[in-house]
């Protein structure tokens, strides 16, 4: 087995997450009876990509819970997410989360901020959810954020909401965040926070698609159709971004798809997500004559296989594969 510690080259990330579980498997007891488990944890996990976070807390089912992030970086969202998957079954003692979980007890949270702690029950938030929107916008507030940097003030805030709603949440249903230095005039205590993201969340629970017009860097108009809310973190392992372009025969006077040729692309998308497997339709873009599909799979599935045999008679489709874990081919339509 491969030293933890001692990569030279590129590893496999499936190579990098069989490694660890094995050594998982042998190293248990070691780390479950060591009192500084980071000398054990730290190497291990970092010899899956030294990017990635990792902790040791209380389960919710379990004595104890690892807890192996990306720390919000996309590139490693899936990485992080295969490390879970790869993981054994929760047993009494362990078990296994790809992002931080919510505290089961939010108003009992401490850790440390700089040269103080930090504790919830002194934390507080001034909200405000723009209307129609999936997001939360916040402006986070603690006593001790009066004595300390800009960057501690924000990494505390970030680690608070993480354990008042859980990080894959945060990433869901937050939007702007400010650490502010004085307190808001309408804060509220944080521990509310939760209520007010199911509300919002409530409205959202339905598939649902937004309509969007504009022109392309020619000036011709384009129309876009985007899933909303459309969000990577609702789908971690899909990090392959397949683009399918279909010219289409039939169009209005602005270039944009009409009569039998409408029909037949609506008619196309709809076999397209039947085809898909672990993959999604994000979003398509009609503009001059073409209407392109981006979808996002799994790239250790066969997606890509199955959209190259659908069969498209009014021209000649161009597929282009490339991994885009941050989906920017859809940022402009990213909520």
């Amino acid at each position: 087995m491969r030293l933890f510690g001692r990569k030279s080259e590129p590893v496999d990330p499936a190579v990098a997450i069989s490694e660890f579980w094995a050594w998982w498997a042998e190293a248990r007891p070691r780390v479950e009876a060591a009192d500084d488990k980071g000398e054990l944890m730290a190497p291990a996990v970092a010899a899956i990509d030294p990017g990635l976070v990792w902790e040791i807390g209380n389960g919710r089912g379990s004595l104890f819970a690892l807890t192996v992030s990306s720390a919000a970086n996309p590139e490693l969202r899936s990485l992080a997410h295969r490390w879970a998957k790869a993981a054994p079954e929760p047993d009494a003692m362990w078990e296994f989360h790809p992002s931080r979980q919510a505290a089961s007890i939010p108003a009992d949270v401490r850790f440390p901020a700089g040269p103080h702690e930090f504790d919830m029950a002194r934390f507080v938030v001034a909200l405000r959810v723009p209307p129609g929107s999936p997001r939360v916008d916040i402006s986070a507030y603690h006593p001790i954020f009066e004595d300390v940097d800009d960057d501690t003030r924000m990494d505390t805030t970030m680690l608070a909401l993480d354990r008042l709603l859980g990080e894959d949440e945060v990433a869901r249903w937050v939007g702007d965040v400010t650490a502010a230095q004085i307190e808001p005039i309408d804060a509220l205590p944080a521990i509310h926070l939760p209520a007010v993201v199911a509300d919002v969340a409530e409205g959202f629970q339905d598939e649902q698609w937004a309509l969007l017009e504009g022109t392309t860097a020619r000036g011709k108009k384009l129309t876009a159709t985007a899933r909303f809310p459309l969000r990577p973190v609702d789908y971690p392992l899909y990090d392959q971004h397949i683009a399918v372009t279909l010219p289409y025969r039939k169009s209005d006077g602005d270039g944009l798809p009409a009569g039998d040729s409408l029909d037949a692309l609506n008619a196309f998308h709809q076999t397209l997500t039947a085809a898909l497997g672990p993959a999604v339709v994000a979003a398509h873009v009609s503009s001059e004559g073409v209407r392109t599909f981006h979808v996002y799979a799994d790239p250790t599935g066969t997606t890509e296989r199955a959209v190259r045999d659908l069969v498209w008679r009014e021209g000649r489709p161009a597929i282009v594969t490339t991994m885009d874990p941050e989906w920017s081919a859809v940022a402009h339509f990213l909520t």
